[in-house]
């Protein structure tokens, strides 16, 4: 930049959430901060992760419970989530004026139903703390050692050269934020492992087509089970989302890398029970109080309160129950059928949306290679990775988030050290 190359502190690389929240840390430190962003500005994923709503965390509080939602990965995770946890997770937006409040399976979001707001978090965090915000600058080259990284080299043939870099490019879901996998091939790149990385927690395209008709509803809890040639894989309960072509929501992600894993061995099929608290006989006896209390009229008016009301002509119409039908004039077999529909509602899967729509990545940088306690490179000394380039196995539910603000400030923490 200047004829004696200037010398940061810290360069942080990836201007997403665990990027900002590394930059934030390692500034509110001591140190001299660059952060330099491919896109023209930061937090791009972040503003649309959650519909836009932005799932901070997910708030639970026992360290132990929350490293088994992480399966294998979970014992990696021990030292980042003790120093930075999720209750200091929530203290440190409560703190800066971001008030949030819990739904369903302990999800965290903010007050203000905007991830906009946790974007001004960030950047505030970032301004206070002076940090130098570098956009619209893709790396080229890394020029590194055989155990530090020397300097990165931008596009505009601009060289950082820091003490120590830490690494936040994200995975390579959603590219069009600018998620393409750039992290991952210069890991490769400097001799990391990188695990095969494909989309995760994604939505399902059905092969049925009335689903178009119910786009937009919202169940919160469903019990979804996976078939294979009529032979039952797997069940699950939790909030599903019907889309244009599919199925999406919490329940559904956490259910999309098995079924991945099962189309490569066949057709699979999803069985939805809509009313999963409620026993096949309870819902037929439900089905019978309700059409003899509303008796003179139509089926298609009095069944609403069992299922959001868009689905009910689509139930009818699966069932073969004239939506017209007087409540007194449903025959038993016409009963039984819409009770049993309620109970096993079968889709087919067409297959898994594409990393456009994909919500995160597996696989990544092996975790074997990195120093938890630290977030330190094995292979060098002054590298740090964080966020969605580690190779984790974790659950739709504020789960990744999570691990981008627990290793985003265990690195700018020890980055400056």
């Amino acid at each position: 930049m200047n004829e004696k190359p200037e010398v940061w502190d810290v360069a942080v690389v990836g201007g997403g959430p665990a990027g900002m929240m590394a930059a934030g840390r390692a500034a509110e430190s001591g140190a001299r901060v660059i952060l330099i962003e491919k896109n023209a500005g930061l937090g791009k994923k972040l503003l649309i992760t959650g519909g836009g709503r932005c799932n901070v965390t997910n708030n639970e509080p026992d360290n132990r419970k929350l490293l088994a939602k992480f399966k294998g990965s979970g014992k990696f995770f021990a030292s980042p989530f003790a120093q930075f946890s999720v209750e200091k997770t929530l203290n440190f937006f409560h703190t800066r004026n971001m008030p949030t409040r819990e739904e369903a399976e302990k999800r965290v979001f903010p007050l203000s139903n905007t991830a906009r707001s946790v974007w001004d978090v960030l950047v505030t965090y970032l301004k206070e703390g002076n940090v130098t915000v570098v956009s619209n600058s893709p790396i080229v080259d890394i020029v590194a050692d055989v155990e530090t990284i020397e300097k990165i080299v931008l596009k505009n043939k601009k060289e950082i050269r820091a003490r120590s870099f830490i690494f936040a490019t994200g995975g390579v879901s959603r590219p069009e934020t600018g998620s393409a996998g750039d992290g991952f091939a210069w890991l490769k790149k400097l001799g990391h492992q990188v695990n095969d990385t494909k989309g995760a927690l994604v939505p399902v395209a059905l092969k049925d087509a009335w689903v178009k008709r119910a786009a937009g509803v919202s169940l919160p809890n469903v019990k979804i089970t996976l078939y294979q040639s009529d032979a039952k894989q797997s069940s699950r309960i939790g909030k599903i989302l019907f889309t244009h072509v599919g199925l999406s929501g919490p329940g559904i992600l956490n259910a999309s890398r098995e079924i991945g894993e099962l189309l490569k061995y066949g057709d699979v099929s999803i069985e939805l029970d809509l009313v999963p608290l409620e026993g096949p006989e309870k819902v037929n006896a439900r089905l019978q109080e309700i059409f003899k209390k509303h008796d003179k009229k139509k089926i298609r008016n009095s069944v609403k309160g069992l299922v959001p009301p868009a689905l009910v002509p689509i139930l009818l119409e699966l069932s073969k129950v004239d939506p017209e039908t007087p409540c007194n004039s449903i025959t038993r077999e016409e009963r039984l059928r819409l009770a049993k529909l309620l109970k096993a509602l079968r889709v087919e899967v067409k297959g898994l949306l594409g990393l456009d729509k994909a919500i995160i990545t597996s696989g990544g940088v092996s975790l074997e290679e990195i120093d938890f306690k630290t977030m330190r490179s094995t292979k060098y000394k002054n590298l740090y990775i964080v966020g969605d380039l580690l190779d984790v196995d974790r659950p739709s539910g504020g789960y990744s988030l999570q691990i981008c603000w627990s290793t985003g400030f265990v690195a700018g923490s020890s980055a400056v050290k």
